[in-house]
């Protein structure tokens, strides 16, 4: 079997069950027990020993307790000694190789974050963070061949790690605070989208003393019947924001189904994700490492940029794709430049402090300490991001790629465009680039910014376009459409109606 088409960068991810017209199940019972196979193949040559431990938990989804036996077993019969964690959050399937008294040699995690009902797949970690995508072909490769360890069969155990999880947020909050119940007379609620994040509100939020009446969809159900869990997502979004007024709660937490990201929506029932919430940690780590280097993804704001200056900060705006911006930190920090927070505007963030893990939950605690020591200093979290600079206008537009070998079209249209740009008044290409063409544009061309790039997995062109002006983004637009018009491979329907 060639099981390269799983592939989804550095994850493995497919359609694991029926029910969506027109995509077939390729993430098999034979494929994930394959998949296992290669993972303990991968992880023997690796560390160089056969006697193994692996962890493997899952999150709600409908085909979560399949997948996870299946690959279970199949490394058992590798002669891996496997926990089966259960119900579990990603982050916590990284912690649990480094946390004392666990220290498992790896971890699976079963999930798909937020993508439809009908796909899961597969994340792995080792003490040394989770696996890259050149990891990830390997494991695959492994997986299409028929070799096997020769090793003797070992048992799957069952046992727990949330829980320990959970004290080990709870003891971040205590020490940082000093007490035992910060958050005695706080009002917080929980949106976990019926994922795996429904454990914050009563295994973290309530031993440090908040009321979290009016939290909602915390029981784990993988038809995720209300709504997607993604903070990205303008009806998950909508939810918590209503939770927060309706109960007028000092703070609303919403994670995705595997808890890796998270969003928030301050008592007054402004949202803080995107740019936000990036500013809102980049305010915290700055206070606590001043000057230090702030990584974000491509399509952050240049309000953004102003706001880490004013703090004393170095904003890095980088690619997509929350491992190429967590490495992007790393890569900093080894060539000897502090940098604290890796963060993309879908959610992604991860501090030095924290193993530079992408950790949703943690990323709330940390709200929660600064949330209890404002309570007790005078001031508020809006306080510490009212300086930024919001853009008048945000807008993507999402552009298909209408052949099989789209690459080579869409970089070819980055190349033009980069010709274009320099014929143009009031147009500049962004410096310090590294994805994409970024443009700025003048008071008179719309007052913003466009960024082109191609898509980091499918067949499409992003275009997206902010402006610091009511009106100027159409204008953008309508500078920018007839030269992406002149390419008949570049669905730009949803653009043209824009600009109309």
């Amino acid at each position: 079997m060639d099981y390269s088409s799983l592939q989804n960068g550095s994850d493995i991810r497919g359609v694991a069950m029926e029910g969506v017209p027109g995509q077939n199940v390729n993430l098999t019972e034979q494929a994930c027990r394959d998949i296992g196979r290669g993972f303990a193949l991968w992880l023997r040559q690796r560390l160089g020993k056969d006697a193994l431990r692996v962890a493997v938990g899952r999150d709600s989804r409908l085909t979560g307790p399949d997948l996870s036996r299946w690959i279970c077993e199949a490394m058992g019969a590798e002669g891996v000694a496997v926990t089966d964690m259960g119900m579990a959050s990603t982050p916590a399937m990284f912690m649990v190789t480094v946390t004392e008294g666990f220290r498992f040699d790896g971890s699976v995690m079963v999930t798909a974050s937020h993508l439809p009902f009908n796909r899961n797949g597969y994340k792995f970690f080792t003490q040394a963070g989770g696996l890259e995508k050149q990891d990830i072909r390997a494991i695959l490769d492994l997986a299409s061949s028929e070799e096997h360890t020769g090793l003797p069969a070992a048992a799957v155990e069952k046992d727990g790690f949330m829980a320990e999880y959970a004290d080990i947020l709870c003891r971040k909050v205590q020490e940082a605070t000093g007490l035992q119940r910060p958050l005695e007379g706080l009002r917080i609620v929980v949106d976990a989208g019926n994922g795996a994040g429904g454990f914050y509100a009563d295994r973290v939020l309530q031993p440090l003393g908040a009321d979290t009446a009016g939290s909602r969809f915390l029981d784990p159900d993988g038809t995720f019947p209300n709504h997607i869990p993604n903070p990205e997502n303008q009806e998950a979004m909508a939810s918590i924001r209503a939770a927060v007024l309706e109960n007028r709660a000092d703070l609303g937490i919403i994670f995705d189904t595997d808890v890796d990201r998270a969003g928030a929506v301050l008592s007054d029932g402004s949202e803080l994700n995107r740019n936000r919430i990036i500013a809102m940690m980049a305010a915290i780590l700055l206070r606590e490492h001043p000057g230090t280097t702030i990584v974000t993804d491509s399509i952050t704001s240049t309000g953004l940029a102003s706001f880490i200056a004013a703090h004393g900060g170095v904003h890095h705006r980088f690619k997509r794709g929350y491992r190429n911006v967590i490495n992007e930190s790393i890569r900093l920090n080894e060539a000897g430049c502090d940098s604290q927070l890796a963060m993309e505007t879908s959610g992604h963030g991860a501090l030095k402090e924290n193993y530079f893990l992408d950790d949703g939950a943690y990323l709330v605690t940390r709200l929660l300490i600064e949330l209890a020591r404002g309570r007790r200093k005078g001031y508020t979290l809006p306080s510490l991001i009212a300086d930024l600079q919001e853009p008048a206008e945000s807008y993507e537009f999402r552009m298909d790629l209408k052949l099989p070998d789209f690459k080579p079209y869409g970089n070819g249209i980055l190349e033009e465009l980069r010709a274009f740009v320099a014929a143009q008044p009031g147009w500049t290409l962004a410096p310090n680039n590294y994805e994409g063409v970024r443009v700025n544009l003048n008071k008179d061309h719309g007052n913003g910014w466009f960024l082109l790039r191609m898509s980091l997995h499918e067949p499409l062109m992003p275009l997206n376009i902010e402006s610091d002006s009511e009106g100027g983004a159409k204008i953008i637009a309508r500078e920018l459409f007839p030269f992406l018009a002149g390419f008949d491979k570049l669905d730009t329907a949803a653009l043209a109606r824009f600009v109309r």
